[in-house]
C-alpha cells in the first residue's frame, strides 16, 4: 500500500499521479479521514495520560494505607471515557486502511503517462519467419497433431482449459525444465518450491486482496472457517516467504525462480481469446521474484527483463519489449516492461511476460524490511516480479513459428536434450 505520511505531505503530487491509474477522487476523502482521526486521537491521548496519573495516585494511597474512593471512581469514568473515544478512532482507522488498499502504487517517473495507447515499444529482437504457406494458429497446429485438447478438457471441467497429449506434455515439462535450469545455472537464481493453496494475509500481502478477488479460486470452509486461495501466479507465496521479517542489507537482493501452475477465473473476459490456450483458467508459469533495496531495485528489474528476454533468444522466438503506460500498469506495479512474443498464426505479438517493480507497494504491506549495513532503523524493501516465462504461452509460440507445411512441428534446438532427443512433432499420419 502507499505511505499515508508521503499522501499527507504529498497530496498534490499523489493525485496528479494517480488520475490514469484511478484512485485519485480516494485522495481527499482519505486526507480528510486522515485528520478526523488526528484530531479524535488527541482528546485520546490527553484522557490516557490523566488515567496514568490517577493511576499513581492510586498506588500512593494504597502504600498509605488510604483507600481511594474518589481516584478509583474517576478511574472507571476515564476508562469508559477512553473506550468510547478508542472505538470512534478504530472506526476511522479501519476506513482509511480500507481505502489505503484499494490505492494502486504510484507510477515511477520514466513510466509513460496515458492509456494504453502511450504505452512504448522499447526494442524488438529476431525477425519474424517469412512462411512459403499461411500460418496457422496454435490450436488448429495441435489439434492436426493431436496433442492439444479442448473437447476433452471442458468435459473435464469447463472452456478454458486443455488437456495435452503425448508430445505436447513433453514439450510442456521440457520448457519448464528448460527454464528453471536457464535461471538457476546461468542467471543465479535460487530455486524454491511454494504451497499452491496461501491464507487471506498472504494475499492481502502482495495486493491481490481485497481488490481482485473476484479473480480468484477458494476453498469452501465450514463456517467459521478461513478459506484458503489458490495462488493466480508463484509471485504471490514467493514474494510473502520474507513477510514480517527483517533481512540483512549484506544478503540482498534475494532472487528466487519457482515454477507453479495458475489459477486465475478471468472474471470479466468473456468474449477474449476463447479458442486456444492464450487464457486459461489454469496455466504453468516460471516466475522471478526478487527482494531488494531502494538503491537497486531499477538495476534489478532491468537485469530481470534481460533473464526473461534469454529464454526467448535460446529458442530463437521474436519478440519486443514495450514499456507500460501508467494507466497500462499493474494494480501492485511502479514499472513494469511487457516482453510480446510473435505469434505468426495470429499475425500479432502478444504478451508472454511482464517483470514489475512494486517498489515498496508490497513489502508495507507484507512488512518486509532490511536492516542498511550502515546501522539505523529498519526500512521497507523493493520486491519485483516477472515472467520468466508463461509456460503455455511459450508452447503456443513453439507450434506456431516453427510449424511446417506438412503440419509437423520443429522442436528448438536448446529442448531437445529434455525430449529424449526428438526433433520434430509430425503428424499421426506421418
Amino acid at each position: 500500500m502507499l505511505d499515508l505520511r508521503f499522501i499527507r505531505e504529498h497530496p498534490e503530487q499523489v493525485t496528479r499521479a494517480l488520475e490514469t491509474r484511478g484512485g485519485a477522487e480516494s485522495v481527499q476523502r482519505l486526507l480528510a479521514l486522515d485528520a478526523d482521526r488526528r484530531r479524535r486521537v488527541t482528546p485520546v491521548e490527553a484522557l490516557k495520560a490523566e488515567r496514568n496519573k490517577v493511576t499513581e495516585q492510586i498506588a500512593r494511597a494504597k502504600r498509605r494505607g488510604e483507600n481511594p474512593t474518589d481516584d478509583m471512581a474517576r478511574m472507571r469514568k476515564l476508562g469508559d471515557e477512553i473506550k468510547e473515544l478508542d472505538a470512534a478512532v478504530g472506526a476511522v482507522e479501519k476506513e482509511i486502511d480500507a481505502l489505503l488498499l484499494q490505492l494502486p502504487n504510484l507510477p515511477h517517473s520514466s513510466v509513460p503517462v496515458g492509456g494504453a495507447e502511450e504505452s512504448r515499444e522499447v526494442r524488438r529482437w529476431g525477425a519474424p519467419r517469412q512462411f512459403p504457406f499461411d500460418p496457422k494458429p496454435h490450436w488448429e497446429v495441435g489439434e492436426r497433431l493431436e496433442i492439444l485438447d479442448f473437447e476433452r478438457a471442458a468435459k473435464l471441467a469447463k472452456s478454458r482449459f486443455a488437456v495435452l497429449w503425448g508430445a505436447g506434455a513433453r514439450l510442456e515439462r521440457a520448457l519448464i525444465q528448460f527454464m528453471l535450469d536457464l535461471h538457476t545455472r546461468e542467471h543465479g537464481y535460487r530455486e524454491v518450491w511454494v504451497p499452491h493453496l496461501v491464507n487471506a494475509e498472504t494475499m492481502l500481502g502482495t495486493g491481490q486482496l481485497p481488490k481482485f478477488e473476484d479473480q480468484l479460486f477458494r476453498t469452501l470452509e465450514p463456517e467459521g472457517g478461513r478459506p484458503l486461495y489458490l495462488i493466480p501466479t508463484a509471485e504471490v507465496p514467493v514474494t510473502a516467504l520474507h513477510g514480517g521479517e527483517i533481512l540483512k542489507e549484506p544478503e540482498l537482493p534475494k532472487r528466487y525462480v519457482a515454477f507453479t501452475p495458475c489459477y486465475r477465473r478471468e472474471a470479466g473476459a468473456a468474449g477474449q481469446d476463447t479458442r486456444g490456450m492464450i487464457r486459461q483458467h489454469q496455466f504453468d508459469k516460471v516466475e522471478l521474484v526478487k527482494v531488494t533495496t531502494p538503491g537497486q531495485s531499477y538495476a534489478e528489474l532491468e537485469s530481470m527483463v534481460g533473464s526473461a528476454e534469454a529464454v526467448l533468444q535460446r529458442l530463437e522466438l521474436p519478440y519486443r519489449v514495450v514499456a507500460l503506460s501508467t494507466g497500462d500498469l499493474g494494480f501492485q506495479s511502479a514499472k513494469t516492461y511487457d516482453i510480446e512474443v510473435w505469434l505468426p498464426g495470429q499475425g500479432k505479438y502478444r504478451e508472454i511476460s511482464s517483470c514489475s517493480n512494486c517498489e515498496a507497494f508490497q513489502a508495507r504491506r507484507a512488512e518486509i524490511r532490511y536492516r542498511p549495513a550502515a546501522g539505523g532503523r529498519a526500512e521497507f524493501a523493493h520486491t519485483l516480479n516477472g515472467s520468466g516465462l508463461a509456460v503455455g504461452r511459450t508452447l503456443i509460440a513453439i507450434l506456431e513459428n516453427y510449424q511446417e507445411a506438412d503440419g509437423s512441428v520443429a522442436i528448438p534446438p536448446p529442448l531437445r536434450p529434455y525430449m529424449d532427443g526428438l526433433e520434430r512433432i509430425t503428424p499421426p499420419s506421418s
